[in-house]
């Protein structure tokens, strides 16, 4: 069976401005508006600290002319985890401790040698 992988990324913006002498939000903003990319304040501060799950493309090439980089500078992928698919891998809930219409936390409780919150007696979360 072929091998799964995650695929996270790291978002570089901030890095590659700060590269380019540009540390505020409200110096990209009108960079980005004379290019026809007309984001509020906040969009353009979430765009910066956070990390994007989507972004048009106009906004990426534009970035990408602002900053005179690469899209792989802002960019860049890398492999979060890899599994070899399993043949073996259990094919019913039961067979890893999960039983089916009781969520994991009531379960617990359920179970007489737990204290009142799901946790062993004496033991807090």
């Amino acid at each position: 069976m072929p091998e799964q992988r995650r695929i996270g990324y790291h978002w570089n913006l901030r890095k590659v401005m700060a590269t380019r002498n540009l540390w505020k939000t409200t110096e990209l903003q009108p960079l980005l508006r004379s290019r026809g990319i007309n984001l509020s304040d906040a969009q353009v501060h979430r765009l910066i600290t956070g990390t994007p799950e989507r972004i048009p493309a106009r906004t990426f090439a534009a970035l990408c002319d602002i900053l005179d980089c690469e899209p792989n500078d802002l960019f860049e992928p890398f492999v979060e985890m890899r599994a070899a698919a399993s043949a073996n891998a259990p094919r019913r809930s039961e067979d890893i401790g999960v039983r089916p219409g009781i969520p994991h936390r009531a379960a617990h409780q359920a179970d007489p040698r737990r204290g009142r919150r799901g946790w062993p007696s004496g033991q807090t979360g």
